[in-house]
């Protein structure tokens, strides 16, 4: 299987650094604001943009959750193996809230479908906006279109984008693997 870096962990940092500053100039009002990570791959990628957000904000208390679509992916009953849900994390009330979902990779949009429904049975927040590291941008099935994006990649069907996260925060990247070719 062949691959190529798409981001390493320099770049990587700075979109990072990017999308955080792009939730800081859009929003003015950290009362109202709420970060949902989708589980289990969206987490990663939300808890470093919580910290970056504060860190520029000077607001310590920025509410942050982690939310499990596991029973709301349209997929739930169609799969061999047993789904085992990760926990949900939502400490606050989202009602009239401004959410910005995020996620790792926006590929054909239906976890995110699978979010928007999954955070619905919480509330219904004033606005949703969506934050994904890596847009598919031709894979989608859904009409889904992030308002914080990445990066956006052109990759065929066979090809994966794998974001790979260090629990030390040191060797982050972004990898495209593509199909074997056969000979």
């Amino acid at each position: 299987m062949e691959s190529r870096q798409l981001l390493d962990h320099v770049s990587l940092d700075h979109t990072l650094d990017r999308l955080a500053f792009e939730v800081y100039e859009r929003h003015t009002d950290f009362d109202s604001l709420a970060l949902i990570a989708l589980q289990p791959r969206g987490t990663f990628l939300g808890k470093r943009i919580l910290t970056r957000l504060q860190k520029i904000s000077g607001h310590d208390h920025i509410k942050y959750g982690e939310l499990d679509i596991t029973f709301h992916r349209d997929d739930f009953r169609r799969r061999e193996e047993v789904l085992v849900p990760a926990s949900t994390n939502l400490d606050f009330n989202i009602e009239g809230k401004n959410i910005v979902l995020i996620d790792d990779v926006l590929f054909t949009g239906r976890t995110v479908r699978a979010g928007l429904d999954a955070m619905l049975d919480y509330g219904r927040p004033a606005h949703v906006e969506l934050m994904v590291l890596i847009d598919r941008r031709f894979s989608r099935e859904l009409p889904v279109q992030p308002d914080y994006t990445g990066r956006m990649v052109d990759v065929v069907s066979d090809e994966t984008v794998k974001v790979q996260w260090s629990e030390s925060d040191k060797d982050n990247q972004v990898i495209l693997f593509g199909a074997t070719k056969s000979a």
